[in-house]
């Protein structure tokens, strides 16, 4: 996965909130370090240990995973030959203790989490290395009995100790009158009398000190020269005894390097897995079933970032169609839908659990690419639309059936009837290549362009039309619509501006320019593909031969594709048409028979390969007029417009009535 990709959808965050769930170095490491996984079924492994090990925590369970307290120092210098202190011997043995207790705890639970506790049954004791520590060495010091030359040192160092203690309080008590404190104070590891200035000839021994203010002078008792010397031989002693039983434990540490590493990345592993759950326990993750095939169905999914403040998705693709357009009004949730989608897709190939509810499905893929956001770069001078088709050009390079495609509002950031075009080609590509493709837009023809196509289905986010405000809710098989005049309205806008809108929408900008303008005739110079339904294409074949010199579908032999596209260049738009007309809609590079009469707001029925669409006259060319079509102005479209078995039906429910017999119409978008 690229990394734009992680970044747009936020997955650094997750993996911020994953990190912040462990208790290990290592843990955290893991959870930093953590990407989307590729294989299938390493993935449903991951999600099932995950799933157990959520369970443990679900059923109250405390599972002692050790801290790892130090051992990042330990294993980086492991076998480098760095001599360890008491501390480390200290993290250590903890370490140890706390291996013996997380291994005795997953083996009571090895019915409960079999994959989970099966980390914990590949641990290594060192009960050896762990009882020779705790011999030697207590609340980070070396114990007396680690040696028995240790003992000995030590026992003339307490003498030492015991008889210069003695002399001390002699002295002391001799040289009271002339002390500045009755404090005996250390200077340079020597023991010495604070004595006032003026009586210094007083005391025998080496002034080793003087005060600040130059009033006291701090004197090293002659008597107490030749203790302090031997006990200082002593300590030196000392010291060598204990570098060399350090030495020997850290050797006897590195004998045991393997076991120790295996048990702290073990560990690591089990701190991770349960970072895992207890994530999932903060978001109520569920484990769904895992498919290569592109196949996704997801019921009340919610963004990990906004939680029960979401209102839950419901989401298909890859059944019946693998292409989605989400229509609706801006703040409706279209763009939210698809990071939603993203995010718990990357969640899942990670092997997260994921706020759903139980018994979904999702499908693994290669690679998720994403155009989300604008993109612009003020150093580059990149426009919104530069930005986009930068990103556009990036996806179809790398797109295939095992990739899935976001893409947040098309068409957006240049000429409208451009970047519907360019848009429609883009997801025709995509298509092909065999990518699971999602995307929102504005712009009706975009949607229209979903209903008529196979493999493409529209959605829609719902929009309270009384209240003006989003529901947030996805419906997939509706499309939707912007909302933008009744939004308008809403805000202020004046109402004859909104009516004089709804006319230059609906009758065309040529028709309603003002007189001192000179208005633009569009000249259509693209050559349309039409395909013709299957019965459409029966009666095309039986009606007059100079139909067929028009429709080239209708023709025999092997024309070329330029001489089919000369043969169908459309005519001037109609300014009615009629019922049975053969028209082209341009940008859906398709052709349709009328089967509804304009309504009022300009709009005229087509039946495009099966389906009834709703398209405004003015994207619509007359192809063929049904005059030229049909033999007689009597003659019955029903022939056309309804299906062989519609007719049946229609004639019988004439001569009488059957229970049970319905007929049914064509979906109508």
């Amino acid at each position: 996965m690229n990394e734009n990709t992680l970044n747009s959808l936020g997955y650094p965050q997750i993996q911020k909130n994953l990190a912040a769930c462990a208790t290990s170095y290592l843990g955290k490491r893991y959870a930093r370090e953590m990407r989307p996984m590729l294989d299938a079924r390493l993935i449903e492994i991951r999600l099932e240990e995950t799933a157990e090990a959520a369970a443990l925590i679900r059923f109250g369970a405390s599972v002692p995973i050790p801290s790892l307290e130090g051992m990042e120092t330990i294993m980086d210098l492991l076998g480098t030959g760095y001599l360890f202190s008491e501390r480390d011997f200290s993290h250590l043995s903890q370490f140890l203790r706390s291996c013996v207790q997380l291994m005795k705890y997953m083996e009571a639970k090895s019915e409960a989490a079999p994959t989970v506790s099966r980390y914990a049954a590949s641990m290594m004791g060192m009960e050896s290395l762990l009882s020779e520590i705790e011999r030697c060495i207590h609340s980070g010091r070396i114990q007396d009995q680690a040696s028995k030359e240790l003992v000995r040192i030590r026992k003339k160092m307490t003498v030492n100790e015991e008889r210069m203690k003695r002399k001390l309080d002699s002295l002391v008590s001799k040289h009271r009158s002339i002390m500045q404190e009755n404090v005996i104070s250390q200077r340079g590891g020597r023991t010495v009398l604070p004595i006032k200035k003026e009586f210094r000839k007083l005391v025998k021994g080496s002034v080793l000190d003087e005060s600040g203010s130059g009033q006291t002078v701090y004197i090293e008792p002659a008597e107490l020269v030749g203790l302090q010397m031997e006990l200082a031989s002593l300590q030196a002693e000392e010291s060598r005894e204990e570098m060399k039983i350090l030495g020997d434990l850290t050797s006897l540490a590195e004998s045991y390097h393997r076991e120790i590493a295996l048990n702290t990345e073990t560990i690591g592993i089990l701190d991770f897995l349960f970072a895992k759950a207890k994530y999932a326990a903060t978001m109520d993750g569920r484990i769904v079933h895992v498919n290569a095939n592109g196949r996704v169905r997801i019921q009340n999914a919610r963004h990990p970032f906004m939680g029960a403040s979401m209102v839950p998705l419901d989401f298909a693709i890859g059944h019946t169609y693998s292409s989605l357009i989400i229509t609706g009004p801006n703040t409706g949730g279209k763009t939210v839908a698809l990071k939603t989608l993203g995010l718990l897709t990357l969640m899942m190939q990670s092997g997260l659990l994921v706020p759903v509810s139980e018994g979904g499905e999702m499908a693994v893929y290669r690679e998720v690419a994403v155009d989300i956001g604008d993109g612009q770069s003020l150093e580059q001078a990149l426009s919104t639309f530069s930005a986009h088709i930068r990103n556009m050009i990036g996806i179809l390079e790398q797109a295939d059936s095992s990739t899935l495609v976001l893409i947040d509002e098309m068409a957006s950031g240049t000429d409208p009837g451009e970047g519907v075009g360019l848009s429609i080609a883009m997801l025709e590509e995509l298509h092909h290549l065999g990518a699971t493709v999602v995307a929102t837009t504005h712009f009706g023809e975009i949607k229209h362009f979903a209903a008529a196509t196979p493999g493409f289905e529209n959605a829609r986010m719902e929009f309270d039309t009384v209240s003006l405000q989003p529901l947030y809710r996805l419906r997939i098989g509706e499309a939707g619509e912007s909302y933008a005049y009744s939004i308008a309205l809403k805000l202020g806008m004046p109402q004859r501006i909104i009516e004089r809108s709804k006319v230059v929408s609906d009758q065309g900008v040529s028709r309603h320019v003002s007189p001192n303008l000179t208005p633009s005739v569009p000249i259509v110079n693209s050559a349309p593909s039409p395909r013709s339904s299957t019965m459409e294409q029966e009666h095309l074949n039986k009606t007059r031969n100079t139909v067929k010199s028009v429709n080239p579908s209708a023709q025999t032999g092997t024309r070329k594709q330029s001489d089919r596209s000369e043969t169908l260049e459309p005519t001037s738009p109609a300014k009615a048409f009629r019922k049975g007309d053969r028209v082209y809609a341009a940008y859906l590079n398709q052709s349709g028979i009328v089967c509804d009469l304009e309504d009022s707001r300009g709009n005229i029925g087509v039946m495009l390969r099966g389906r009834k669409v709703k398209i405004h006259k003015k994207r619509l060319t007359l192809h063929i007029s049904a005059q030229e079509l049909y033999p007689g102005d009597d003659y019955d479209l029903d022939i056309v417009l309804e299906t062989k078995e519609n007719r049946k039906k229609r004639k019988l429910m004439g001569r009488k009535h059957v229970e049970g017999l319905k007929i049914e119409l064509p979906p109508e978008e």
